[in-house]
């Protein structure tokens, strides 16, 4: 019974985690187990559910009963390739806020120096890929390198008259 009630647990969690995921509801799911031979360097695969050559993710149930899923080389790098550009287009749209934020005279000037000093950060690193930035002082460090790029407030304020703030 009790093992019954772990088959019905797993399969809830795996319906769950595949509409977490985006896939179907459907009863196409391909649902692997492993299971334990008379060798211990050899396991046994046997197809729960689905098919062979069912859409991916495959589900896989160990010999604990936790889930795993299993995707083709193909499918995991199309996977971090989307990471990558979902963490650099975090990247430049934080950017773009701070940037504008600082008041830019021309936002296409500081993208272009704030991108530059971006690019060789990632030279003097010896992993490019995985640099950290912290926009808020790379963006400080050009108003302090470059000031004509951005609107000084305080410059105005001060340079008004008395007559001139009524």
């Amino acid at each position: 019974m009790d093992e019954q009630k772990n088959e019905i647990t797993v399969y809830d969690t795996i319906n769950t985690l595949s509409k977490k995921i985006g896939i179907d509801d459907g009863n196409d799911k391909t649902i692997i187990e492993v299971e334990l031979t008379d060798k211990p360097e050899i396991k046994s695969l046997n197809l729960k559910s689905g098919s062979w050559e069912g859409k991916e993710p495959w589900f896989v149930i160990d010999e604990k009963n936790k889930i795993h899923a299993m995707v083709s080389i193909d499918t995991l790098a199309k996977m971090v390739e989307n990471l990558k550009n979902l963490g650099r287009e975090n990247f430049e749209l934080r950017l773009e806020k701070t940037i504008w934020k600082n008041l830019p005279v021309d936002f296409g000037d500081v993208w272009v120096v704030a991108m530059d000093e971006v690019k060789k950060m990632a030279k003097k690193s010896e992993n490019a890929q995985a640099i950290k930035v912290d926009i808020e002082k790379l963006v400080e460090n050009i108003k302090h390198t470059h000031p004509s790029l951005f609107v000084d407030l305080k410059g105005i304020y001060n340079n008004m008259t008395y007559h001139e703030i009524r």
